[in-house]
């Protein structure tokens, strides 16, 4: 059984990519600093193919260990999915400096971290997967999102980077970039803010975190083994 890492797997996208991981027959390996209800629920419906990883992403001197314990407890992984994220906003000029760090170091210095020690064991197979989870805030820019705006197009310029340089050794490298999506965050918006962000939509609706997963679950397969250094938008159309 191919093992697939993802970050922050316990709620919203990531809970939902490792459903979607799971039920591909591949073991979904969530890290994240504590289980949910949620995550504890899938392990029952996929016994065996769901585990958990306790792990805070802020304490970047610990990622290598983490990277030895996970290959040391489930053998050298298929993928990584680095979905982990913060999202602090409010205007720049204003923001404080400890979340622009905290935001840097989980978006960015985490990740590439994370695919610099998982490289490794890739490396020795021949083969892998590392799916980033982007935002189309990376091009399309946000008000009060500039940090976080920033942190995703480094992720960007990371994957087609990195897909050049360990292609020839069978790994691909991809980025997802997800709009905005139909979760408990925006059942409390307002029903007219709501209908504004679906009418942008070429089809009138929101994308789902399932179609987010779907995505990434065919970047993982052999059926996307010509695809590396680009970034797949799931967005219902928004940004057409």
């Amino acid at each position: 059984m191919k093992t697939v890492v993802v970050t922050g797997g316990t709620r919203g996208l990531g809970l939902a990519i490792v459903r979607a991981v799971a039920a591909e027959g591949y073991r979904a390996v969530a890290v994240a600093r504590k289980p949910t209800a949620e995550l504890d629920r899938l392990r029952e419906a996929f016994p065996g193919c769901v585990e958990f990883v306790a792990f805070d992403l802020a304490q970047l001197g610990g990622i290598h260990g983490l990277v030895g314990e996970i290959v040391n407890a489930f053998g050298r992984p298929w993928a990584l999915v680095n979905n982990a994220a913060v999202g602090h906003d409010g205007v720049l000029a204003t923001q404080h400096e400890r979340e622009i760090h905290e935001l840097l170091r989980i978006n960015v210095e985490a990740p590439i971290l994370l695919a610099k020690y998982f490289l490794r064991p890739m490396l020795l197979e021949r083969g892998g997967r590392i799916v980033n989870i982007a935002s189309i805030i990376a091009t399309t820019g946000f008000s009060g999102l500039s940090v976080y705006a920033a942190s995703k197009a480094a992720l960007i310029g990371f994957t087609r980077s990195l897909a050049r340089e360990v292609g020839k050794a069978g790994i691909t490298v991809n980025a997802v970039a997800p709009g905005y999506m139909e979760t408990d965050m925006t059942a409390g918006l307002e029903g007219e803010k709501l209908a504004a962000i679906r009418r942008r939509s070429p089809l009138g609706r929101l994308a789902r975190p399932e179609d987010v997963a779907h995505a990434v679950v065919y970047l993982l397969g052999e059926k996307a083994a010509a695809v590396t250094g680009t970034t797949l938008t799931v967005d219902a159309g928004s940004t057409a």
